[in-house]
C-alpha cells in the first residue's frame, strides 16, 4: 500500500468552548497507482483530511503508514513525505510566486539542492507532462488564466517528482474547457503511473476519473466504493444521509409560485475603476427557493453578492426585499 491511515482523528481547540471533532476514526488505505476521489460535502472533514496526507497537520489520535512506516514515530523525515505526497491547495496562488512560471516551477527541485541546469530540466519536464505551452514560460504565473495557474501549481510539485499527488477541489474556480483539459491532464498522469488523490464534491468529475470513491461525512467515512460498483445518485445519498430524488422542475413550479423574498430590478454598479462590472440585473427570488449564482472568475458575481448584502452601492437599479423598497 502507498498510503494507510489508522483510525486517525483529529480534534481542533481541544479542551476548550471551541473544541471541534473534524475527523474521527477515519481508516483508509489508497493503492499505489490508482486514482482515487474523496467526496463530501462542505464542512465534512475533506480538506483536514488531505492535510495529514502529507505531514502538514499532525493526527490527535491514530496512524499514517506511508511505505510501511508510522510517519508519526520519531526520527521520521517530514521533509522526505512532503516532497513524496505533494499537495496542490484549492486555490493555486498560495502556491505561486511573484517570478516567471519557469522560475516558479523550479522551486520545488532548488530547495532539494539540484543544480540550475538539473532544476530547469526537471521544471520543463514537469510544464511539458500537465500541457502548459512554451510561450508562457517567463511570463507572470499571476498574470494567467484560472486553469493556467492551476497547471503551473501541478507541475511545481510535479518537479519534485513525488510517488502521490493530492488535489483539494481541483476544478473549483475553472471554466468547463478548462475543466476537460485538467480531466485530461491527470488521466495522463495517472497512466504514467501517479497515484493521485482528489478531493472533490462534483460527482460528474470523480465518477469519470477515479478507481475508487471514499465518502465522508461529518468527520467519519461513510462509504468505500469502488467506480464501477456505484452512481452519482448513490453517491449523493451517502454525502447527505437520505435519498436524493431529482424533483427540480416541480420544486421550482411550486417555488414560483410562493411570494417574491427578493427582487432586484436593472441592478447596476461600478468598480474602483469606474468600469461597469454588474449591468441592468434583473432577478427575483421566492419563499423557500435557492438562487444559485455561477460565472467564470472575474465576471461581477462577487460585486453582485455585495450588491445584494449591502457591501456595495449601487449606481443604477432597484431592490425590495420582502416586498420592501432597500435601495441604497
Amino acid at each position: 500500500m502507498s498510503i494507510k491511515l489508522e483510525n486517525i482523528s483529529y480534534v481542533y481547540s481541544p479542551g476548550t468552548a471551541y473544541e471541534h471533532h473534524a475527523l474521527k476514526d477515519v481508516s483508509l488505505e489508497i493503492p499505489q497507482g490508482q486514482f482515487v476521489g474523496i467526496i463530501g460535502h462542505t464542512g465534512s472533514g475533506k480538506s483536514t483530511l488531505i492535510q495529514h496526507l502529507n505531514g502538514l497537520m499532525k493526527a490527535t489520535s491514530g496512524k499514517l503508514i506511508y511505505e510501511g512506516q508510522n510517519i508519526y514515530e520519531d526520527g521520521y523525515d517530514m521533509k522526505k513525505l512532503r516532497t513524496q505526497v505533494g499537495l496542490v491547495f484549492q486555490y493555486p496562488e498560495y502556491q505561486l510566486f511573484e517570478v516567471d512560471v519557469l522560475s516558479d516551477v523550479c522551486f520545488g527541485p532548488k530547495n532539494q539542492g539540484l543544480s540550475k541546469e538539473e532544476c530547469e530540466k526537471q521544471a520543463r519536464e514537469a510544464l511539458e507532462l500537465v500541457g502548459f505551452p512554451e510561450k508562457y514560460y517567463k511570463q507572470s504565473p499571476f498574470e494567467l488564466s484560472g486553469g493556467q495557474k492551476r497547471r503551473v501549481a501541478i507541475a511545481g510539485i510535479l518537479a519534485m517528482h513525488p510517488k502521490v499527488l493530492v488535489l483539494d477541489e481541483p476544478t473549483a474556480v475553472l471554466t468547463p474547457q478548462e475543466v476537460d483539459e485538467l480531466i485530461a491532464t491527470l488521466k495522463n498522469l495517472k497512466e504514467q503511473g501517479k497515484t493521485i488523490i482528489v478531493i472533490t464534491h462534483k460527482l460528474r468529475e470523480v465518477m469519470e476519473l477515479a478507481d475508487s470513491i471514499t465518502v465522508i461525512k461529518q468527520g467519519k467515512v461513510v462509504g468505500n466504493v469502488l467506480k464501477k460498483d456505484t452512481s452519482e445518485r448513490e453517491l449523493a445519498q451517502m454525502m447527505v444521509g437520505r435519498d436524493v430524488v431529482l424533483t427540480v422542475n416541480n420544486a421550482r413550479k411550486q417555488q414560483v409560485e410562493s411570494e417574491i423574498m427578493y427582487k432586484a430590478e436593472n441592478l447596476t454598479t461600478v468598480n474602483d475603476y469606474g468600469k461597469e462590472v454588474v449591468s441592468d440585473m434583473s432577478f427575483e427570488v421566492h419563499k423557500g427557493e435557492i438562487l444559485g449564482i455561477a460565472g467564470v472568475e472575474g465576471n461581477g458575481q462577487s460585486e453582485l453578492v455585495k450588491l445584494m448584502t449591502g457591501l456595495m452601492e449601487s449606481t443604477r437599479g432597484t431592490v425590495f426585499f420582502d416586498g420592501e423598497d432597500i435601495t441604497n
